[in-house]
C-alpha cells in the first residue's frame, strides 16, 4: 500500500472517499477549482449510480476517480469471490461512466490483507493509502485539528486522505480550503495520485 510517493517535485495529492455527495463534492470541487489543482476521488460504486451528475463534474473538471469497492464492505471479512466481485463491479461503474479504466484503489477503512493486494494488482491497480488517518476527519474532530494533523504530513510526494460522503463533512471542507490554500502558496502543486505515481523517482 502506497501512503507518499519518493519524488523530488513540490507536489501533494489530495483524496476524498466515499462519494460523490451532492453537497459536500461540489464544495470540494470549487475549492480546487480556484487554485487550478486537480484530486483523486475515491467513489462507492452504488454512490455513483445515486449521482452520475456529480460524476460527470468530477470528470469534467479533470479530476480522477479511483475503485473504493461498490457498497463499502470490510473486505477481508468476505470471501475472495466477493471481494472481487465489489472491486469489478465498481471497476465496471467507473468505466461505464467516465470512458475510462481506473489504475488507483483504496480499500475501505484501510482494510486488506495479501489476497486482496494481489488481487487488485491483477487488475492493474495500485493500491493507495495517506499519511493522515490521524487527522479522523471522518469523526469531526473540529476543523483546527484536521487541519494541523494533516499538515503535519505535508511534505513532496504526500498522499492525504478526507472525505466527501457520508454524514456532515462542513469540517472537512473548512480544513481543506484552508490547507489548499496554504500548500498553494507554498508552491505546492496539487495533482491526481496517477500523477504523482507518474512523477515518482525510480531510485
Amino acid at each position: 500500500m502506497i501512503h507518499e510517493v519518493n519524488t523530488e517535485q513540490k507536489m501533494i495529492a489530495f483524496t476524498f472517499d466515499d462519494g460523490p455527495n451532492p453537497v459536500y463534492t461540489p464544495q470540494v470541487l470549487e475549492i480546487f477549482q480556484a487554485v487550478e489543482g486537480k484530486a483523486t476521488f475515491y467513489m462507492i460504486g452504488e454512490q455513483m449510480q445515486k449521482h452520475p451528475e456529480i460524476v460527470r463534474l468530477v470528470i469534467d473538471q479533470g479530476h480522477e476517480i479511483g475503485n473504493h469497492t461498490f457498497t463499502h464492505p470490510m473486505l477481508t471479512k468476505l470471501s475472495l469471490a466477493e471481494s472481487e466481485a465489489e472491486l469489478k463491479q465498481a471497476d465496471e461503474i467507473i468505466f461505464a461512466m467516465t470512458g475510462g479504466k481506473p489504475t488507483t484503489f483504496r480499500p475501505p477503512y484501510f482494510d486488506f490483507n495479501d489476497e486482496i493486494l494481489s488481487f487488485s494488482s491483477s487488475l492493474g491497480y495500485s493500491t493507495i493509502g495517506a499519511l493522515n488517518p490521524d487527522a479522523l476527519d471522518w469523526e469531526q474532530p473540529g476543523v483546527n485539528h484536521i487541519f494541523e494533523k494533516s499538515k503535519n504530513h505535508c511534505r513532496n510526494g504526500s498522499i492525504l486522505l478526507f472525505h466527501d460522503g457520508f454524514g456532515d463533512r462542513s469540517e472537512t471542507i473548512e480544513a481543506v480550503r484552508k490547507l489548499v490554500n496554504e500548500l498553494t502558496e507554498e508552491g505546492y502543486q496539487l495533482v491526481t495520485v496517477s500523477e504523482l505515481l507518474q512523477n515518482a523517482n525510480d531510485n
